[in-house]
């Protein structure tokens, strides 16, 4: 087998470079340190669970990386670098891969971390008795009868997973990937205990029976409260961890997180959501240097549930998108630098191609009157009036961008609207279940790579809310996949997007950006990371 190395020196050039790394907090010298390293961080919502094959959504990811630690990491660039695995290589075509696994890595109960905790965890990902929610995603790694699997066609055995020793790990695919390794950081393919699952089955994830690999473990979990995390002295470079104590409040209402931040009850808000407009213009008067906004590898969209009539017709979903003004959206409701969104990939996607859609070259006056010609061919005006209900989940910022949407949508004539909003893992069911007309959302990259984007829109995945599927779209974004040559799956992906707005079972509204506060004592926070990465193991309270 020809093998080309993708050895990692490219992150220890980095440390000489100045650039910290995911994996260790490196205090710059002079800065005296706090005697309490405690931090304390806004997680946005309830994670629905900390377990790495059946989580989904921001609020579990964030605290599972800290707890867990997969093949590989990501630097504060959102650049890969070595994590689980010291190295690995792939054949000249990318369809075999083999790791070489850190010989020092243990569970937090001192077990080692083998190949076959991998193995482990990748085939229960795909094992249809979990029913993960991101066991599309493990398909789309391409590994050898990853379809089968999911289906139960095939037994687990028969993934292209396999343990060459304890420190050996080889993924065979069943076509090429060139950017796996980038895939490779998402928490879905993170090992997980097996000793500790067969011994406490679904109650694994308690903090009692948790054992877990990264450089924190589980210490409390108080449900709608917080979860607590301390160091975990096992982790293979706990010596480098300065952050003793890592606590994540669920604040949904971004008014109370930040009363609770300029009160001193936490030290990092969660980012993810903007920061209101109005309080924007307060905060850079007074604590200019704790606000940091940067681009987000992330767009907020509508989703429209095409399966079910009105949404069933391309006019209507059309006419609700046309009329939607992006412009006075960024500038005046939310207002922190995002872009006005009209492809769903955002820009910020490495080697991302711009795709010439119509509909975003005109300007609003033409969209609009556009909207209104779509919603009377489609039978749709005062007598015959179109209901809409949005559905969204429980956030200040979240319900303000509903009312203004709503209130563009109704300058359409006969659309009536009306807003329901749910508690987000009631939310999340709805969307699963199809339990909606309109529902706001929005998707943040889970690597660096259009695909993870425009795969959300595959027959195949989970979280395809919509319904929608396309033959022309599945066979562009899949093939892409497949190219080796960045600028070729930049081609082909340009033109699924071009498809997706004709389709329109969505639409964009925005590019989103990070809205973050951070306390002037947090050192080592890093927010250029595309996916948001920010981990405990790299940060330290200084002396205030």
């Amino acid at each position: 087998m020809q093998l080309k190395r993708f050895l990692c020196v490219c992150a220890f050039s980095l440390l000489a470079g100045g650039v910290l790394p995911s994996w260790a907090a490196v205090v710059p010298k002079g800065v005296v340190l706090d005697r309490t390293q405690e931090l304390v961080r806004g997680n946005g919502a309830e994670p629905g669970t900390l377990d790495p094959q059946k989580l989904e959504g921001r609020p579990g990811s964030r605290v599972v990386s800290d707890l867990f630690e997969g093949l590989v990491s990501q630097d504060g660039y959102g650049k890969v670098i070595p994590a689980g695995a010291t190295d690995w290589s792939a054949n000249k075509d990318n369809t075999e891969f083999v790791f070489h696994l850190r010989k020092e890595s243990r569970w937090s109960d001192g077990t080692p971390v083998t190949a076959a905790d991998y193995v482990y965890a990748f085939r229960r990902a795909l094992d249809p008795e979990l029913a993960s929610p991101y066991s599309w995603y493990m398909e789309m790694l391409g590994l050898v009868n990853a379809v089968e699997v999911a289906k139960g066609d095939k037994p687990l055995e028969a993934l292209g997973i396999k343990r060459i020793d304890d420190h050996t790990l080889k993924l065979s695919l069943s076509h090429p990937v060139a950017f796996l390794d980038k895939m490779l950081s998402h928490e879905t393919t993170f090992p997980v205990p097996k000793h500790i699952i067969e011994k406490y089955g679904r109650d694994w994830t308690k903090p009692e029976n948790m054992v877990s690999n990264g450089a924190y473990t589980l210490k409390e979990w108080v449900v709608n409260e917080k979860i607590v995390l301390v160091r975990n002295s096992k982790y293979w470079n706990d010596r480098q961890t300065v952050i003793n104590k890592v606590t994540w409040l669920p604040i949904e209402s971004e008014k109370t997180e930040l009363t609770r931040y300029k009160a001193g009850q936490l030290h990092i808000t969660t980012g993810v959501r903007p920061i209101a407009r109005a309080e924007l213009v307060s905060l850079r008067k007074t604590i200019p240097d704790e606000i940091h906004i940067s681009p987000q590898l992330a767009t907020s969209y509508y989703a429209f549930n095409t399966r079910k009539p009105p949404f069933n017709d391309v006019r209507v979903r059309k006419a609700l998108s046309y009329v939607v003004d992006r412009d006075k959206i960024t500038r005046f409701v939310i207002g922190q630098g995002e872009k006005p969104a009209y492809a769903f990939t955002p820009e910020s996607v490495a080697d991302y191609v711009k795709p010439d859609l119509q509909w975003a070259n005109m300007t609003q006056e033409e969209r609009t009157r556009r909207a209104r010609a779509l919603l009377k061919e489609a039978g749709y005006d005062e007598n015959n009036p179109l209901t809409v209900t949005l559905l969204y989940n429980t956030s200040d910022m979240i319900k303000q961008l509903a009312v203004a949407i709503s209130q563009m949508w109704k300058s359409l004539p006969g659309v009536q609207v009306s807003l329901e909003n749910k508690e987000w893992k009631i939310y999340l069911d709805a969307l699963h279940s199809g339990d909606f007309q309109v529902a706001s959302s929005a998707w943040a990259g889970d690597y660096n790579e259009a695909s993870t984007m425009l795969g959300l829109w595959l027959k195949s995945n989970g979280n395809n809310s919509t319904g929608w599927s396309h033959p022309q779209y599945e066979k562009l974004v899949k093939s892409a996949m497949t190219l080796a040559d960045a600028g070729e799956r930049g081609q082909s992906y340009r033109q699924a997007e071009v498809i997706l707005a004709e389709g329109m079972p969505i639409m964009p509204l925005y590019q989103s950006v990070t809205g973050r506060l951070v306390k002037s004592f947090v050192g080592g926070y890093v927010e250029h990371n595309p996916e948001d990465r920010v981990f405990a193991r790299n940060m330290y309270i200084i002396k205030h």
